[in-house]
């Protein structure tokens, strides 16, 4: 399934935000200017209100891209989180952190979620100590996640980890022992543990009508 690899900070500029592409080792300021549109006349372009539609559409890719999925992945997950009982807003975001990509990042053994997913589809990640190389797995509340011996053995999960503590980066969701290169995804997460600058409802009105 074909996947963007061109230039993220483009993808950061077009949306005017972080979308955690890069490792957090360095500001992401001081790699891509935010400000600044992509193409020939991005840093002259003018700002204009965004219509409702276009502030909705610009919500839903900046999501889409931080998770680093497909139209079709997106709007998948969009109607599974419809059917579940409660907020689909919630719902679609709960299920997005509950990839399997998404929990090896966020336990700190890959800088991005990009370099989670080839960790997982190069078959470096056990869950509950069965290799699993499905990066949309989704991770249930007490499963444990580790690293292959070989995977824990490169040196950009060595230094991913070392990143991760120094920035304070791993959520309370989970709970890691850095030294055994294994994690346990202890709950699944309240909408008030995950990221604010996102703002679900806009798009739960972009696929209702």
């Amino acid at each position: 399934m074909a996947r963007y690899i061109g230039p993220t900070c483009k993808l950061a500029r077009r949306e005017g935000a972080d979308l955690s592409l890069k490792s957090p080792a360095r500001a992401l300021d001081s790699k891509c200017k935010l400000e600044q549109k992509p193409g020939q006349h991005g840093a002259t372009a003018r700002k204009g209100k965004l219509s409702d539609y276009a502030t909705q559409l610009r919500e839903k890719q900046k999501v889409k891209r931080i998770y680093g999925l497909l139209e079709r992945q997106f709007r998948n997950y969009y109607k599974k989180a419809s059917t579940k009982k409660g907020n689909t807003g919630e719902n679609l975001l709960q299920l997005l952190e509950t990839r399997l990509d998404n929990v090896v990042y966020r336990m700190g053994f890959a800088v991005t979620r990009p370099a989670a997913r080839q960790l997982v589809s190069h078959r470096g990640v056990t869950v509950n100590g069965k290799s699993v190389n499905l990066a949309s797995y989704q991770v249930k509340a007490g499963d444990a996640v580790a690293l292959s011996e070989k995977a824990a053995k490169q040196l950009r999960v060595q230094e991913a980890l070392t990143v991760s503590a120094t920035h304070d980066l791993r959520p309370s969701w989970v709970e890691v022992d850095s030294g055994k290169f294994a994690g346990i995804f202890k709950a699944v997460p309240d909408r008030s543990d995950l990221p604010a600058d996102i703002n679900e409802a806009l798009i739960v009105e972009l696929y209702s009508k």
